[in-house]
C-alpha cells in the first residue's frame, strides 16, 4: 500500500464529477463496458468468465471481500479519465496541491541552529511545479520513497525556506514516521 501514491490518487478522485458505480453488477458492466468483452474482464479479476455474464445478468449481486476490493479498485483507476486529468493539469500548472501531513520533520543545517527531528503538524501549499513534479513521478511508476523525497524538497522550500527568505543555509529536510498524510487540490 503506497501512501503517497494512495494520497494522490484520492485528492484526484475528489475531482470527480459523478459517483463511481456502488453495486458489483454495475461495476462489472462499466468494465465490461470499458474492456468490451466480458473475457478481458474475468481475466483481469481472475474469475470466470461465467461468473462475469451472471454478474452482468444480476444473477450474483454479493462478491466475496477480495473480489470486491479488486472491482472497486479497477473501477476507480478507469472511472472518469478525462476528469482526471484536467485535474492534474490545473494542480500541475496553475492550481497546485495541499499536503497535510503529521509526520517527524527535521532538517541538516550548520552547527548552532536548531535542527531537532520533531513531530509536526503542516498544511501547506506546495506551487505547481512541485504538484507536477509528484504526479509525473506517480504516472512514471515512482516508489513511495521518491515520492516522499520530492514532498521533502517542497516542504524544504516552502515551509523551512518560505520561498527564499529565510534558512539559506539549509541543506536538507528530514520527512520520516508518517502519522497522517493527506493530498487536496
Amino acid at each position: 500500500m503506497s501512501m503517497f501514491g494512495d494520497g494522490l490518487d484520492a485528492a484526484v478522485h475528489k475531482a470527480f464529477t459523478r459517483p463511481a458505480p456502488k453495486t458489483a453488477p454495475a461495476q462489472v458492466r462499466y468494465l465490461v463496458k470499458q474492456l468490451g468483452a466480458t473475457k478481458a474482464v474475468a481475466q483481469m479479476l481472475r474469475i470466470s468468465q461465467r461468473t462475469v455474464e451472471r454478474y452482468v445478468k444480476d444473477q450474483i449481486k454479493k462478491p466475496r471481500l477480495d473480489l470486491a476490493a479488486r472491482l472497486e479498485r479497477e473501477v476507480k483507476a478507469r472511472w472518469q479519465p478525462q476528469i482526471r486529468a484536467k485535474a492534474r493539469k490545473k494542480a500541475a500548472t496553475t492550481g497546485g496541491i495541499v499536503i497535510d501531513t503529521r509526520a517527524r520533520l527535521g532538517y541538516t543545517a550548520p552547527i548552532g541552529s536548531t535542527d531537532q527531528d520533531r513531530i509536526r503538524h503542516l498544511t501547506v501549499a506546495l506551487p505547481p511545479q512541485y504538484a507536477a513534479r509528484l504526479f509525473e513521478a506517480q504516472q512514471a511508476g515512482a516508489s513511495d520513497r521518491e515520492l516522499q523525497e520530492i514532498a521533502a524538497e517542497a516542504l524544504k522550500e516552502v515551509y523551512f525556506q518560505d520561498g527564499g527568505r529565510r534558512a539559506g543555509s539549509l541543506e536538507e529536510v528530514r520527512f520520516t514516521d508518517i502519522e497522517h498524510l493527506e493530498f487536496e487540490l
